[in-house]
């Protein structure tokens, strides 16, 4: 706080300077130092909360929420809502988010963030009415409206237009051109535009729209600094020069970590192997860049001075918390999945916390990436390479390059899974990747689109499909436009196939 300031006003104000500023430590020590005076401030407990779940305090968030709502907060529906975010996004634990959401909207029937968190959920959980009739709600708020406008880009995959006279393709333009609606979700619009237009087959416009969602996404953040992310490729490899040192302790259910490119088929091989009987799936999990942002902190030069000591404690508290994330009955499995992209950074230390642990690294033809991630928005603050061609080529190169170097370490643990070869011959390639793992065959895993889970991701929809054709090779109805990409990578010495008569490369190597 500044000199001289006292009382309740100073520590509330302090409190909020330090949110603000993103500082959660700090902030959270505010709130607290504030509730002691005033533990009746239904603010105080709700900034807490907001704080506490940055750091990853989720249970102490939940209950600062909690007291938020008990001491009277100005929006208790809000509250209810930021108690559902954490179930549904944290936890794992989708009832009791939906219930939350449900609370909130009985206490305020049209709350746009209530509306659209269940909207969400819904299509996680794959109940796809629900989630269009949550939508559908929002849109009676009108034009220039945020949540409106959020809204119809998500209703507009849920109830695709049917052709390009369709009056939903201009609403979406016109909506992503309206100046009262922030950038970010311009974008939105823009990308569920292109997307329409991509599955009517204008290759044209559809790039058109995923370019114009691009610049919206990205302005005013950092650009791609492609000298920062080669020092980054070279300070993690120099930090793991070799092997990790081998200790017999094996977790049960052993982890098992799915990494690669974003939009290389990570979601895709969660659902299959979740069908196994032998394996359940976490979801998509920040506990290793968590604990390289705070525990291991700076990453990866902390990693010089960690001792067998340090690495028990770390890899305990690791599995902890994955367990903490599955229902009692998954402890049985004898494997369990952490799949987030990208881990691929993080490699290293997953292998410092569990050297017996295996690493699927998905792969897939890095132009159909590049048009998936051109189709998304990614968050621009932690993906700045996804903002055009050439930073997503870069950025491949650099991935392949650090792959390159976990492969050599640990050939016999870093798998490979190719989603192209999987979509082309499934059986084959899976019976490969299960017998790598110790498993035994399990038909069932074929039928992953049948499984009545939560999928987190923007695949959600895709898993809930049976194996189709042209989810591999899209990349060729867009060959002009990716054309600087190809001469890139090519530069670089990547082989890519030339034509459609082109075999897939071995699924694993």
């Amino acid at each position: 706080m500044r000199e001289g300031d006292t009382g309740v006003a100073a520590l509330r104000r302090h409190a909020h300077e330090r949110l603000a500023a993103r500082d959660w430590p700090a902030a959270i020590a505010a709130c607290r130092r504030l509730l002691e005076q005033e533990p009746a401030d239904a603010d105080g407990w709700f900034n807490l909360g907001y704080a506490l779940r940055h750091v990853g305090e989720f249970e102490a968030a939940i209950e600062a929420y909690g007291q938020s709502l008990r001491y009277g907060v100005a929006d208790p529906a809000m509250a209810h809502v930021n108690r559902a975010a954490i179930h549904a996004d944290h936890l794992r634990r989708d009832d009791a988010a939906e219930a939350e959401l449900r609370r909130a909207l009985e206490l305020s029937p049209a709350h746009p963030h209530a509306l659209l968190n269940l909207g969400n959920l819904c299509e996680e959980r794959g109940r796809r009415d629900e989630a269009i009739a949550a939508y559908l709600q929002l849109l009676d708020r009108g034009d220039g409206d945020a949540a409106a406008a959020e809204a119809l880009a998500r209703l507009a995959s849920l109830q695709p237009p049917v052709n390009a006279g369709d009056p939903l393709l201009e609403r979406l333009r016109r909506a992503a051109e309206d100046v009262r609606v922030p950038a970010a979700l311009r974008a939105n619009l823009c990308f569920a535009r292109g997307r329409a237009l991509d599955a009517l087959g204008d290759a044209t416009a559809a790039f058109a729209a995923f370019g114009a969602g691009k610049v919206l996404a990205h302005a005013g953040h950092p650009v791609y600094d492609p000298h920062a992310a080669e020092a980054r490729t070279r300070l993690l490899i120099d930090a793991f020069p070799r092997p990790a040192p081998h200790r017999p302790v094996q977790p049960q259910p052993a982890p098992v970590f799915i990494c690669g490119m974003f939009r290389s088929g990570s979601t895709l091989l969660e659902q299959v192997l979740a069908a196994h009987p032998d394996i359940a799936a976490a979801g998509e999990l920040d506990l290793l860049p968590r604990m390289a942002a705070t525990a291991l902190a700076p990453f990866p030069a902390a990693i010089a001075d960690l001792d067998d000591d340090r690495r028990d404690a770390l890899a305990a508290g690791y599995h902890r918390a994955l367990m903490a994330r599955l229902p009692p009955r998954t402890a049985a499995c004898r494997m369990v999945t952490d799949k987030r992209p990208d881990n691929v950074l993080l490699v290293g230390l997953a292998k410092q916390l569990f050297p017996q642990a295996r690493i699927i690294h998905t792969v897939r033809d890095p132009r159909d990436i590049a048009l998936s991630v051109l189709m998304q928005h990614l968050n621009p603050r932690a993906f700045p390479w996804a903002a055009d061609l050439q930073s997503i080529g870069h950025h491949v190169l650099r991935q392949r390059e650090l792959v390159a170097h976990w492969r050599a370490l640990y050939p016999d643990d870093v798998l490979e899974f190719d989603y192209d070869a999987f979509i082309a011959a499934p059986e084959p390639v899976l019976r490969v990747l299960l017998a790598r793992l110790g498993l035994p065959w399990h038909a069932e895993c074929l039928q992953f689109h049948e499984l009545d889970n939560t999928v987190k991701t923007a695949s959600a929809w895709q898993v809930r499909k049976p194996l189709y054709a042209d989810a591999s090779g899209r990349w060729r109805r867009y060959r002009d436009q990716l054309r600087p990409l190809e001469a890139m990578l090519r530069a670089a010495g990547m082989e890519l196939p030339d034509d459609a008569t082109d075999q897939a490369s071995p699924a694993l190597r």
